[in-house]
């Protein structure tokens, strides 16, 4: 594996711990949270996020509603229900866990 698709398959498997935590934090839409993930320079596409939007929303870890813009048409704005907080504390508690086995790792010389 390359180091691009390295990167590429890590970012994947965080993108829904990094998308629950930005919502964890305020009520935002799609766009805003997108623009986090490039800020954070975990870079996706749109074509990425709608589709996990929706899966979060059938499991119950998001909703939205609604809301007027002064920008354009209205937008649909994302808050994490307490199911989803949950779900967020248990992907803290195993990123805690992976990320420290991995600094051990890093440490140990051969």
């Amino acid at each position: 594996m390359s180091t691009e698709n390295f990167k590429i398959q890590i970012r994947k498997g965080l993108l829904e711990f990094c998308v629950l935590q930005i919502i964890s934090i305020k009520e935002v839409y799609a766009s805003e949270i997108i623009e986090e993930l490039k800020n954070s320079k975990i870079i996706v596409v749109e074509g990425t996020v709608y589709p996990l939007l929706s899966r979060l929303k059938k499991s119950n870890y998001i909703q939205h509603v609604w809301k007027e813009s002064t920008q354009g048409p209205p937008r649909k704005y994302y808050s994490i229900t307490n199911h989803g907080l949950e779900h967020l504390k248990e992907l803290v508690v195993s990123w805690s866990d992976i990320n420290s086995s991995v600094k051990k790792l890093l440490k140990t010389k051969k």
